[in-house]
């Protein structure tokens, strides 16, 4: 039942938000989605502490799901915070306290398990204060004023003449987005006959989506970078479908009641 019914609402969940979550992430601004990663966080080590059954732990996959799914949130924060040169200095940084967090919680729970003979609701309990303290540090981030799709000004203040919106074919970046991003900084203006009544929300969510398809096209033309985004996709989904199901096969062949527990001092190898 846990193997049927309960393992895969993470899976499905995770995938039906992932897309969703990506472009509310880019029109919000980032921050209000990390405040949802951290409320999901939160409601899922409640649920494991207090709710019983497999309807609770259906509900706990799901918003494990949500958190997961979210987490696209926190690499895409710091990019919108600084500038393109420190991109590599910043995606190591994130990587690295990352997987040594997961690291380190591994061998603590581990140690606590081994040998101080903590009980799970205590480790869930230690969980959930982590959570809630990271939930509470993520209102003092300050929020980006710009995001990659919705909110694009970096593109028309850097125009020599914005004005004209005459592009030229040998420009470096798509036409269309020059003229578009021209035009809605023109509708910031006072000039009356540049804000149509109800067209330019629905204009900019479809430029947007144009912009997101020329995107997409242009960067997976690059078959280096398409070999490298098939291969992290595939290893990460095989990652975490291994160590979510490593959890009933590792009960059914030493079951927790009547062996010794080394769950966290494999995870932490395998991180």
């Amino acid at each position: 039942q846990v193997t049927n019914h309960i393992f895969p609402v993470w899976t499905y969940s995770y995938l039906a938000l992932l897309f969703p979550v990506f472009l509310i992430t880019d029109y919000v601004r980032y921050k209000p989605v990390l405040l949802l990663q951290g409320v999901s966080f939160i409601v899922t080590w409640l649920l494991l502490l207090f709710a019983h059954g497999v309807a609770a732990m259906q509900a706990v996959e799901f918003f494990y799901g949500m958190a997961t799914a979210t987490e696209v949130a926190y690499y895409a924060y710091i990019y919108s915070v600084v500038s393109t040169d420190h991109y590599q200095r910043v995606t190591s940084y994130c990587r690295s306290i990352t997987l040594v967090a997961a690291t380190v919680a591994a061998v603590l729970g581990q140690l606590l398990v081994s040998l101080a003979d903590v009980s799970y609701f205590h480790l869930n309990a230690i969980t959930l204060a982590s959570v809630s303290l990271a939930f509470l540090c993520s209102f003092f981030l300050p929020m980006p004023q710009k995001s990659m799709f919705f909110h694009r000004k970096d593109v028309s203040e850097t125009l020599p003449a914005p004005d004209k919106g005459v592009p030229t074919v040998g420009s470096d970046g798509p036409s269309s987005c020059q003229e578009d991003e021209g035009s809605v900084s023109a509708d910031r203006g006072p000039t009356p006959e540049q804000q149509p009544d109800n067209a330019e929300p629905h204009n900019h969510v479809l430029r947007v989506l144009v912009q997101l398809s020329k995107d997409l096209r242009d960067c997976y033309s690059s078959r280096k970078l398409l070999y490298w985004s098939l291969w992290w996709a595939l290893a990460t989904a095989g990652f975490n479908q291994v160590l979510n199901y490593i959890q009933v096969l590792w009960d059914f062949r030493a079951p927790s009641h009547s062996s010794a527990v080394y769950n966290g001092a494999v995870e932490a190898i395998a991180t």
